[in-house]
């Protein structure tokens, strides 16, 4: 029941480019623990083999500095194989370079 969550997102754009994926990492924290642990897979942390996840956009956005990009991500098992991670990304971008809305559907084996 864990990996079935579903939560909001907001990205700022700095510049005008192109968004071809997004990166999504977790942090976490142990705190039942006698001594707690706390550690992020996020780029800018320490190595852990989790590491990232790349999700790949099927057409990259063009986005323009101060533009957001905003959605909500969907995690859930696999009803098959609950080893498996059903992911769902559902985002808008609405920039000087027109509007964009869309969902994309994953599979983490």
């Amino acid at each position: 029941e864990e990996l079935s969550f579903s939560v909001p997102f907001e990205i700022r754009c700095t510049r005008r480019d192109y968004v071809h994926a997004l990166l999504v990492w977790f942090d976490i924290e142990f705190g039942a623990c006698h001594k707690p642990v706390r550690f992020t897979t996020g780029p800018r942390g320490k190595y852990t083999h989790w590491k990232q996840t790349v999700f790949y956009l099927p057409e990259p956005l063009a986005t323009d500095n101060d533009e957001l990009i905003t959605g909500n991500i969907t995690s859930r098992p696999n009803q098959g194989n609950p080893r498996d991670i059903d992911i769902t990304l559902a985002y808008q971008h609405k920039g000087e370079n027109g509007e964009v809305q869309a969902t994309t559907d994953y599979k983490m084996c």
